[in-house]
């Protein structure tokens, strides 16, 4: 303890020594973190404890589950644009539903990294709204209000998920309706070039959509892996 004391010291006088210090205190058991206005390092008083990180995978320490039990790999063959672009989505979709499997209620509506405000019960939330916006709104040009928030409301996706199993049971309900939705969107769709109106009125084609929802859903999946982590510890791509 007093050698990490010393480190933390130096590291108050010279801020490039900072990362070293950190490290090592992290090694020690200890979390410290840093003050923004000052610089100076605490421990962490909060008290909680924190959950012993498993995988249920016996094969890589790294993995959800085993390969051979991974709903995710199809082992299709992915030779054009089109396969390849939705079976990356329909993959990250089943990532976050993963990351929520084996959860209560209270589970899903903890916000277990502060002070951030997210859930993964808001991640579903808030990615049925996103699939309801880009497939209803955007593309097929239907008048779809958002379901969990408005612009009175901004963080209502967040704020409401809310531990209740009557609440949960919405947000799935509502996010596999706007899957299926988009889903059959695409799949009657042929031509990825097929153009869609955002909200103000610019043009954006449906091949541009599939990768921005991938890049969300990959985006959010990084966030369900570190709430996921800190609700019970279960770690895995």
């Amino acid at each position: 303890m007093r050698f990490i004391q010393a480190m933390l010291q130096r590291a108050e006088a010279e801020p490039e020594f900072r990362p070293y210090a950190r490290t090592t205190a992290a090694f020690s058991g200890t979390q410290y973190t840093w003050d923004t206005n000052t610089g100076m390092s605490s421990p962490d008083k909060t008290g909680e404890s924190v959950p012993e990180r498993w995988t249920a995978s016996a094969v890589f320490p790294d993995m959800w589950v085993d390969p051979d039990n991974d709903p995710r790999d199809t082992g299709l063959e992915l030779a054009d644009e089109r396969s390849t672009l939705i079976d990356y989505l329909r993959a990250y979709r089943l990532t976050l539903r993963l990351k929520c499997a084996d959860l209560d209620a209270s589970q899903m509506a903890l916000r277990s990294v502060p002070p951030s405000t997210m859930s993964l019960l808001g991640l579903i939330r808030h990615m049925a709204d996103v699939e309801r916006n880009w497939f209803r709104c955007v593309m097929a040009g239907e008048d779809a209000p958002s379901l969990f928030w408005s612009d009175d409301d901004r963080e209502g996706g967040w704020d409401g998920a809310v531990a209740d199993a009557a609440v949960v049971a919405q947000a799935w309900a509502a996010w596999e309706d706007e899957i299926a939705f988009a889903e059959r969107f695409v799949a009657e769709t042929t031509d990825l070039s097929t153009v869609g109106r955002m909200s103000d009125g610019k043009p954006i084609r449906l091949r541009e959509v599939l990768v921005h929802m991938i890049e969300e859903y990959a985006r959010h999946c990084g966030h369900a892996d570190l709430i996921r982590e800190r609700i019970d510890g279960r770690v895995g791509q």
